[in-house]
């Protein structure tokens, strides 16, 4: 095994807290000023694994994984919707004892953050939003598809499943993802289990839990950038724009080569933004 894969592997999340929709995985490391990476759909922190470590150098880290996720607990029956996944994050940061941390949300996190910032009134330090789910209208075509019809797909047989589920997942970068990468983000979402959970947490999207918090964006009172892939075919950049322009203290920075998952497509990039925002 690399020395870089042996640092990688502390930021599989294997400490527990029993949160009021599932049994959340997550982990930490680093010393310095908190900083919470939060994952969006259908990913989970496995996406933040070389920026935390990056960062780990100047912060304590904060890695989760969030209900119905990566290797969060998955059930019948869960509630993983944008509201339940904000009282989770909101009583995570109670557990870990957090005050005003550092906060980075890609995706649907964004959205969590959000939610959790401007619904349950929990103060960050700082905000940075990464290609978020946040202003309507939000989804691929695909996800929209699926979203109307999740108890059709969930029906496929499991090889037609993986093959969709990976062709999906693929769909989310510029650059052509490694074998390797690839099959770590689809394998939470195979076998009966994960399966079910993959069309559970599609077909629980609803943009009314974004229409609750877009008239309060201008209420936010921390520094805040958005970054977001100019290449993001998933949520173009006029996103990314609309949600800046909301924000009256935000920035918009634009990551060339960056798809919706800039996290693989140009990790460099943008952790050199982060930690320049993140340190001011």
């Amino acid at each position: 095994m690399t020395e870089k894969s042996d640092a990688l592997d502390r930021w599989t999340p294997d400490e527990r807290f029993a949160s009021p929709h599932g049994e959340v995985r997550w982990t930490r490391a680093g010393q310095g000023p908190p900083v919470v990476l939060m994952h969006g759909t259908p990913f989970s922190s496995h996406v933040w694994r070389e920026i935390a470590e990056a960062l780990s150098g100047h912060y304590s880290v904060h890695l989760w994984d969030m209900p119905g996720y990566g290797r969060s607990e998955m059930r019948e029956g869960q509630d993983v919707s944008l509201a339940a996944q904000q009282e989770v994050f909101t009583s995570l940061l109670e557990h870990w004892g957090l005050e005003r941390p550092r906060v980075v949300a890609h995706d649907f996190g964004g959205a969590v953050a959000l939610r959790t910032a401007l619904l349950d009134r929990v103060a960050y330090d700082r905000l940075a939003l990464v290609d978020a789910v946040a202003m309507r209208p939000w989804g691929s075509p695909f996800f929209r598809l699926v979203n109307r019809s999740a108890e059709v797909f969930s029906e496929l047989p499991e090889h037609l499943h993986e093959a969709l589920v990976r062709a999906y997942i693929a769909g989310s970068f510029h650059r052509e993802p490694s074998a390797t990468t690839l099959d770590a983000l689809v394998r939470p979402w195979l076998g009966e289990v994960g399966r079910a959970a993959f069309y559970r947490q599609i077909s629980q999207a609803d943009e009314r839990y974004t229409a609750e918090f877009e008239p309060l964006l201008g209420e936010l009172e921390c520094p805040v950038t958005v970054l977001w892939g100019e290449e993001d075919p998933w949520l173009p950049v006029e996103r990314g724009r609309a949600l800046a322009e909301a924000i009256p203290q935000a920035d918009l920075r634009l990551i060339p080569d960056g798809g919706h998952l800039v996290q693989e497509d140009a990790p460099a990039p943008l952790t050199a933004i982060l930690i320049d925002f993140l340190g001011r």
